[in-house]
């Protein structure tokens, strides 16, 4: 089946990059302008000068954990629908406007409507699963196979996604905390841009993408086969295995990570001193400091993939995973540093310091996974299978963020268990910072082990590619 792909460019890349770079801008302006309000209103009291829902920090960390993680479960759902009925234009602009549904009965539901407030939920779940999966299957579609610059694709590509977050949480936060317009006013802001989302989408993929994401992928692999429906070749089957292998690495990977959305949130609003003079930082501008620093790195780390694939020394991607897993452990290591801070100031609290490092490199190992993931993914998947493939990517965070939630919650009553107790004693932290100490060390030890594994069996992951990473440098 003959393609009409425009062959525009802007900065080396095909224009349509950019065109999907500011339609997914908008819609993580959306999902995480919306995840900087979830726990900071469910918590808030139904009775406070700025009402919400009055439930405890367990009870809304493992509502979280199970939102974030049917989010994105129904990837996998929504790349199936795009494989193989709408296509992935059209499962685009159907979740965008689902989204945008989401957050305005998100409005309508705070404060206190709480069963309104659960369907805004199931809303975003269902809208993000039919988004998130196709928009980025596009960017790798804008790239021949064997291109070296689809590494770097998805780097600028995430670099939208991250400026979308890193805008969002000023309005949403700004908007939400504040007693005068209230939480409700935050989540309205997100249904807004992610109208804007659906506006430019709408307006100018046509110009932009061509064809790409039009016709479903399984039609377009039985068109390339004649009609017969073909088994999976050896090659396709040992590309299938280096999926299914990195999920467990890639999943402790994201259940560190999202502690960033519920347990660090609530560590910035309760436990991190946030003055500067008289002002007091909102809790939810520290949700924007991941995708200040993905901004800023992920052009140096695009620049850094093609430039090695010049040089044959790019490192495959599972190495790039071990490298990515061991820097969000040294990110832990700083927020224990801060556990140790808190335990010799005057209000038990520590610097914005810590906080601020540990999401620096909590972002240099998210540079290392998320973008070459995706990356990988389009380089992996057989085309009837792409969206699906993209799905099951979007499913390693989805089981992360239900550990996510669960884990968070159990740093409420950590402190109660005798043992981590005597470990916090032992290192010199109070009982009441015990529960937060004994998490963050567990998490950072996990993560050393898995980096270490990673990088034992990254030589057998690389056989069963055959050479799906090979590249060609384009000028």
């Amino acid at each position: 089946m003959s393609r009409n792909i425009p062959q525009t460019t802007l900065l080396g890349h095909p224009a349509g990059l950019f065109l999907l770079f500011t339609t997914e801008m908008w819609e993580r302006f959306c999902y995480y302008g919306m995840r900087a309000l979830v726990v900071l209103s469910l918590v808030a009291a139904v009775d406070g000068a700025n009402p919400g829902f009055g439930m405890d920090r367990g009870q809304a960390l493992i509502l979280y954990g199970w939102y974030t993680s049917s989010a994105y479960a129904t990837n996998i759902l929504g790349g199936w629908i795009a494989d193989n009925i709408l296509g992935m234009r059209r499962s685009v602009l159907f979740g965008g406007l689902i989204m945008s549904a989401a957050q305005f009965t998100l409005f309508f539901a705070v404060p206190g409507d709480i069963t309104l407030y659960y369907i805004g939920l199931v809303l975003m779940a269902a809208g993000v699963g039919l988004f998130k999966p196709n928009i980025s299957t596009m960017v790798g579609e804008l790239y021949p196979q064997g291109d070296a610059r689809r590494d770097a694709a998805f780097s600028i590509f995430y670099m939208g996604i991250n400026l979308g977050a890193f805008i969002a949480p000023f309005i949403t936060s700004t908007l939400g905390e504040d007693p005068n317009y209230g939480w409700r006013w935050g989540y309205f802001s997100a249904g807004v841009g992610m109208l804007i989302s659906v506006a430019i989408q709408l307006l100018f993929a046509k110009r932009f993408l061509g064809d790409i994401g039009v016709v479903p992928t399984a039609k377009r692999s039985r068109e390339a086969t004649g009609g017969v429906k073909q088994p999976l070749s050896h090659e396709e089957r040992d590309r299938l295995r280096v999926v299914m292998s990195m999920f467990v690495f890639i999943m402790m990977f994201w259940t560190a990570f999202e502690q960033a959305g519920g347990l660090l949130n609530l560590v910035a609003q309760d436990n991190t001193q946030r003055m500067v003079g008289a002002f007091e930082v909102p809790a939810g501008w520290f949700q924007s400091l991941n995708p200040l620093f993905i901004v800023i790195f992920a052009p140096v780390f695009a620049w850094l993939w093609v430039k090695l694939a010049r040089e044959n020394k790019n490192p495959s991607s599972p190495l790039k995973v071990s490298a990515g897993i061991l820097l969000t452990a040294i990110g832990f290591g700083f927020l224990i540093l801060g556990v140790f801070e808190m335990q010799g100031t005057s209000d038990h609290k520590m610097s914005m310091i810590w906080l601020t490092l540990g999401y620096l490199f909590h972002t240099l190992g998210e540079l290392c996974i998320s973008p070459v993931g995706l990356s990988l993914m389009t380089k992996l998947a057989p085309l009837r299978l792409m969206s699906v493939i993209m799905g099951v990517w979007f499913l390693m965070p989805a089981c992360a963020y239900f550990l996510a939630g669960y884990i968070g919650a159990f740093t409420e009553h950590a402190g109660e268990y005798g043992f981590v107790q005597q470990f916090a004693i032992s290192m010199g932290v109070m009982p009441e910072h015990s529960g937060l100490l004994f998490v963050f060390a567990a998490i950072a030890a996990v993560l050393v082990l898995f980096s270490v594994l990673m990088w034992l069996v990254s030589g057998k992951l690389v056989d069963w590619m055959h050479g799906a990473e090979s590249t060609t440098a384009k000028a």
